[in-house]
């Protein structure tokens, strides 16, 4: 295993730590106050790693700065405020499997806003990922799932359709700039929305009345979680392509599950850990479809 396979490797439990520090979080500080204090760290630091390696924040027109208030609006704003919102009410590995299938709406939407080719790789693919998400949700019994769906559900649907109009902005935002630059101003300006219903959530009174365990997990978010992940995951990208580098980051959700199990204590159930493995194959299946369309070109 190379250097390079290894940080891959290690992004994929820093990712899965991320719904563990979330849960904790989020049972203990208000959803706006937590996003906002994990974007004020990882704007820190990201700016620290932006002036390094360019020497500056480069200012990116004012266009792109609109498309970038967008991204920080979907992206870090309501991503963040659905994911703390979502694990008040869910265990971690669940909310992890439902996060899971980002890759799967974004490749249907792609179809229709992007008019990308859907092969039958691909839709086989989504509908093994589907099925999976599916029977965590229910819990094994798919046909009471309407039942099975609560708040802490709804909010983490809604989180995930946050990440997919990021991700499908982030395609034309980063066709213009650098993803590192992209992240920097989405993370930014997410920071400075979050600000204003952060105080409403009275930030500034209850901060001193928060744990060090919720001080570290903020940490955790702000500089593993976001800035050192997104580093690794794109160094990995770089250097072996996207394909070979999304294989590890696959293993986020079963590197949730089982965090949550070990840390938490959270039930390790086999419709739990059979659905992570239907998603993974799912979207492992739509990834290689599109590399395989991309080597016909």
């Amino acid at each position: 295993m190379t250097l390079v396979h290894f940080k891959l490797l290690l992004t994929a439990i820093l990712w899965g730590g991320t719904f563990i520090a979330g849960r904790i979080i989020a049972q203990e500080i208000k959803p706006f106050s937590a996003a906002f204090l994990r974007f004020v760290c990882a704007s820190l630091f990201l700016l620290i790693f932006i002036t390094r390696k360019e020497g500056k924040l480069l200012f990116p027109g004012w266009k792109t700065l609109g498309l970038l208030t967008l991204l920080g609006l979907t992206g870090i704003f309501s991503y963040n405020f659905f994911f703390f919102s979502g694990l008040k009410h869910i265990n971690a590995g669940r909310a992890a499997i439902i996060i899971a299938t980002n890759p799967i709406f974004i490749t249907l939407l792609s179809v229709i806003f992007f008019r990308e080719k859907i092969s039958w790789l691909k839709i086989l693919g989504i509908l093994i990922s589907v099925s999976g998400a599916i029977l965590v949700i229910s819990r094994g019994h798919i046909q009471d799932i309407a039942s099975r769906i609560g708040k802490g559900e709804v909010f983490i649907f809604l989180c995930v359709f946050s990440w997919v109009i990021y991700s499908l902005l982030g395609k034309v935002v980063m066709v213009k700039i650098s993803p590192l630059l992209a992240v920097t101003y989405s993370s930014l300006i997410g920071s400075f929305l979050l600000f204003f219903p952060s105080m409403e959530e009275s930030l500034f009174s209850q901060i001193e009345k928060y744990s060090l365990v919720a001080w570290f997990s903020i940490l955790y978010l702000g500089f593993f979680g976001t800035v050192l992940g997104f580093l690794w995951y794109y160094e990995g990208i770089k250097k072996i392509g996207p394909m070979k580098s999304s294989i590890f980051i696959n293993f986020v959700p079963i590197s949730a599950i089982l965090l949550s199990f070990f840390l938490l204590g959270e039930p390790l159930s086999s419709v739990l850990f059979f659905g992570a493995i239907m998603v993974i194959a799912g979207i492992y299946l739509t990834n290689t479809s599109k590399f395989r369309e991309r080597q016909r070109i």
